[in-house]
């Protein structure tokens, strides 16, 4: 329910009761579907107008159920008990209305919208009442004299003498209660903003001071390519950028003053006087139409085609390039004559290539190395610390001089894999791409050669189906690739592509991570060759 919906009807209710209409008041209370303690408060004060004790009591029930703090509700709950001769629970409540005044002698409700203060000796009076009732009249005249005595601090209304001869006559007290009308109120500010308030007003027509004004000023939106952006210019006969032919200078109210050659804007088309209407630094003003020619803002095509990037690279189109046709036989996709700068069809050529002629931009293999820094430097001399990524993220303390074929043992007996089914991978200094660690079967080649600073950092996978592929050279991913059917290849940007063959100029087949598939070569390049040239094959 919207709260501004509870204000309304809150508020009804409140003009009922003030017109004394108890049942067009619960009306308007029923009405709420989500009551509060306050709400359902007022529908108890009218069930008690109307003499409905039990339904005056349900309703305060629900009171201290929403608001278990509320004094004045178990004040009110206690009165009624004692009317229907509960009095044990009334008791209990005027101990409970007691504790929750919290050893204040009073309580003002007004800032919640009641116009009521709680006194203490007024709970004492009716705890008195209950006594009474209960026939325990040396009780009741104790808590009264208790009442006395709190009431001689402030209170007005009940009078206690009055009521300590009617015990001492052993006569039953009168429980107090809230009066009759008191009901908690909605906020004023609250119920001022229910009215509708009209924050934009009224719409004004402004009519326009220029003759057949249809133009603003601004140039419509124009559609951008991938590639190196470039706003959209069109030619003369489109173009409402004009340049003046000579020099003119102002000659009347109204009129520019602009050098020879300056671009000005048209703004209006000629007047009667031979005259239009200009934008030139900001300023709108008169020129002589004789003076203006259409500027041509069109670039030669020679210009455009020699243009040198600016190193932006090239994003993948809009639209994926056109998928290789099935092969009719499942036999191996076809191979591309190799150039004299194409290395041979074996795996250790393929993966051990000389460094690239320009390094890519910089990459940090060791994310996330720090953690591993404590260990390295408390590591004893003549140790290396070995952080080892596999599905998840390793680390072992190996000396210097331990052979791979050691160092793979421990990394399989920490990964609780089989050491003939690894693959150990590494990345040389300032390249972002995998080398297999050479040498893992061979003697003599120790740890140290590919640590740095008693760090090093290795790629581990399980043996993938590459036993009967040659690997013609590694490409690394520029952009993320999203797998669209079940023979493509996904991959990470950044990850390093094993590529297996061309299936076409615009598909390749490569392997990463353990799968095999095709994917667009537009999405990677080789270290080895230049990006720019790589993105414009």
């Amino acid at each position: 329910m919207l709260y501004t919906e509870l204000v309304q009807l809150w508020d009804e209710a409140v003009q009922a009761v003030d017109a004394k209409d108890w049942q067009g008041a619960l009306a308007k209370l029923e009405q709420i579907s989500e009551p509060t303690s306050r709400t359902l408060f007022n529908a108890a004060s009218a069930h008690l107008a109307l003499g409905q004790l039990d339904l005056a009591l349900r309703a305060l029930d629900l009171t201290i159920a929403k608001d278990e703090r509320l004094a004045v509700g178990f004040f009110q709950r206690a009165a009624v008990m004692m009317q229907i001769d509960r009095l044990e629970e009334a008791l209990s409540d005027c101990i409970w209305a007691q504790k929750h005044m919290r050893g204040n002698m009073v309580i003002d409700y007004r800032q919640l919208g009641l116009r009521f203060k709680l006194y203490s000796w007024q709970v004492l009076y009716n705890a008195a009442a209950v006594y009474c009732r209960m026939g325990q009249w040396e009780q009741a005249k104790e808590v009264l004299q208790s009442a006395s005595q709190e009431r001689g601090g402030g209170g007005r209304g009940g009078n206690i003498e009055v009521a300590q001869d009617s015990i001492t006559r052993e006569e039953v007290l009168d429980p107090l209660l809230v009066p009759e009308g008191v009901v908690f109120r909605p906020r004023k500010q609250d119920v001022e903003q229910l009215g509708q308030r009209d924050f934009l007003g009224k719409a004004k027509v402004i009519s326009s001071m220029i003759p057949n004004d249809d133009f603003g000023g601004f140039e419509p939106l124009r559609l951008q390519k991938p590639g190196f952006y470039e706003p959209k210019m069109d030619g003369a006969q489109d173009s409402r950028y004009m340049r003046i032919r000579t020099p003119y200078m102002a000659r009347g109210p109204g009129q520019l003053t602009v050098p020879g050659g300056a671009m000005v804007f048209l703004f209006s088309e000629e007047d009667r006087d031979g005259m239009a209407t200009v934008i030139y630094d900001g300023q709108r003003g008169l020129l002589p139409v004789t003076l203006l020619e259409p500027a041509d803002l069109k670039t030669s095509k020679g210009k455009k085609e020699n243009r040198v990037p600016s190193g932006i690279p090239l994003p993948p189109g809009l639209k994926p390039p056109t998928r290789p046709k099935a092969q009719p036989s499942p036999a191996a996709p076809p191979r591309v004559p190799f150039t004299s700068d194409t290395p041979p069809p074996s795996y250790t050529t393929a993966t051990h290539a000389p460094p690239p002629a320009l390094e890519p931009p910089k990459y940090t293999a060791n994310r996330g190395s720090d953690q591993y820094a404590a260990s390295a430097e408390g590591a004893e001399a003549g140790s290396v610390v070995v952080k080892v990524h596999y599905t998840y993220t390793v680390a072992l303390s190996v000396p210097l001089d331990t052979p791979y074929h050691e160092l793979k043992e421990q990394i399989a007996q920490k990964l609780g894999q089989p050491a003939s089914q690894l693959r150990l991978r590494h990345k040389q200094h300032g390249s972002r791409a995998l080398i297999p660690l050479g040498g893992e079967e061979e003697p003599g080649h120790i740890v140290q050669e590919v640590a740095e600073a008693g760090r090093a950092t290795l790629w581990c996978q399980t043996e993938d189906p590459l036993a009967n592929r040659s690997i013609l050279y590694q490409m690394v991913a520029l952009y993320d690739y999203a797998a669209q059917g079940p023979e493509d290849l996904e991959f990470s940007e950044g990850d390093t592509i094993d590529i297996l063959g061309e299936v076409n100029e615009e598909w390749l087949e490569g392997h990463c991570a353990g799968s095999i598939g095709i994917f667009p070569s537009c999405f990677a390049y080789r270290e080895n060759v230049n990006i720019t040239q790589s993105l414009e094959l």
